[in-house]
């Protein structure tokens, strides 16, 4: 069996962009710091510093794989956190000379919503980056935008929900050229294609390991030496102040360990996922009528196929899969309990019944196309009947 298959062997799991299953050899590299060598990494004593040879061994080794130095590179507990505080420490360090910043339309809510409360609590002025059809940002765009007053410019490297991969090195280098620091979400890129801070450009870049087989909780911001941030915790001297609190050891070894095993395989799942992503694709819009691509056919995060079904609630579709024993989303799973459609999709200025019709399939490396073959026998005849239900179908027609 792979070291990915679930433990159900009846269920398809194509949700891999919400989260994905903890590699056996990532919970192994684990054990020992939390059974054994289960110091606090800040304790003087040899357990302790055991704990932080640990620690620090793991910071080297995530540093190296994007391209910075260990003293770049702090821990954190994930992309929201690590989003937050590029964000809001840059906003707050920088207020009293530059009180403006920019994000992009299609952002995660976890670079919004900071964004949003920066605009509406604290009088900074806000501007949206816009998107076109297929979700891309452009560099001409980013130009308008930005003013002498701009702090920041926060646009995700890969989106979550369509897979579009911006370029990011371009839009860096305007802000770069503009004086204004910008920030990357790499959480759904890192340890599935190459990210490199330096080519990227980037000041800061927010990462995490459960989207590429590692667990929840433990992530990483990339802060390039010599930008300075307000601390948003107090309360301790660790990750140089800028993230106080106990380190979580076990975690760094786990993060370390999944991008070690993802640079060993990402060459290959890449190759193998934008094959079976184009299969995919193409035996859905065969099969089902009424069907569209949402975001790009390529360059695109290659195992996320966001597909739009005409007539119909694209929470039915997925609930009916479920019940064929297939995992799959409607969107963000960080949104999973909000009403209207994406944001994403609406910034793409995608219709809103084909945007209310959105699912997300999130392919991983355990997926094969025997499986894609089960859902693409169970989805025409589930798309059918709820077709035969919905008003909004025979009133498109």
């Amino acid at each position: 069996m792979n070291s990915y298959e679930m433990t159900n062997m009846d269920n398809i799991y194509l949700d891999n962009n919400a989260t994905t299953a903890t590699d056996p050899e990532v919970v192994e590299a684990m054990i020992p710091y939390l059974q054994q060598a289960y110091g606090n990494a800040s304790s003087v004593h040899s357990t302790g510093r055991e704990a932080k040879v640990a620690l620090e061994s793991a910071r080297e080794q995530v540093a190296a794989f994007i391209g910075c130095e260990p003293s770049e590179f702090y821990f954190t507990s994930g992309g929201t956190e690590s989003d937050n505080i590029a964000v809001l420490g840059t906003a707050y360090h920088l207020r009293n000379r530059r009180d403006h910043l920019i994000v992009g339309a299609t952002e995660h809510h976890a670079v919004l919503e900071p964004a949003e409360h920066l605009a509406n609590r604290e009088d900074f002025g806000l501007d949206i980056l816009p998107v076109d059809g297929d979700g891309f940002a452009s560099v001409a765009d980013l130009e308008k935008l930005i003013t002498p007053k701009t702090a920041i410019v926060s646009v995700m490297h890969g989106n979550n929900e369509t897979g579009a991969i911006q370029d990011i090195a371009a839009l860096a280098d305007i802000a770069r050229d503009k004086n204004v620091l910008f920030h990357t979400d790499a959480v759904q890129t890192c340890g599935k294609m190459p990210v490199d801070v330096r080519k990227l450009g980037v000041d800061m870049l927010s990462l995490t390991a459960h989207k590429v087989y590692g667990p929840k909780g433990i992530g990483g911001l990339f802060i390039r030496q010599g930008v300075k941030i307000a601390p948003l915790f107090y309360g301790g001297s660790h990750e140089k102040k800028r993230r106080p609190g106990t380190e979580n050891v076990a975690g760094a070894v786990a993060l370390a360990k999944t991008f070690g095993l993802a640079a060993a395989r990402m060459e290959e799942d890449y190759a193998r996922l934008t094959e079976l992503a184009d299969f995919f694709i193409e035996q859905v819009t065969a099969k089902i009528p009424d069907v569209s691509l949402n975001g790009p056919r390529t360059n695109r995060v290659p195992q996320t196929v966001n597909l739009s079904f005409m007539g119909i609630e694209g929470e039915s579709i997925v609930l009916s899969l479920d019940l064929e024993g297939i995992a799959c989303s409607s969107g963000s799973a960080c949104t999973s309990g909000a009403t209207g459609p994406s944001h994403v999709l609406a910034a793409m200025d995608k219709p809103p019944m084909a945007a209310q019709g959105a699912v997300r399939f999130s392919m991983g490396h355990a997926t094969t196309q025997k499986d894609l073959e089960y859902v693409i026998e169970k989805l025409p005849p589930i798309i059918g009947r709820l077709r035969e239900m919905s008003p909004l179908y025979s009133s498109s027609k």
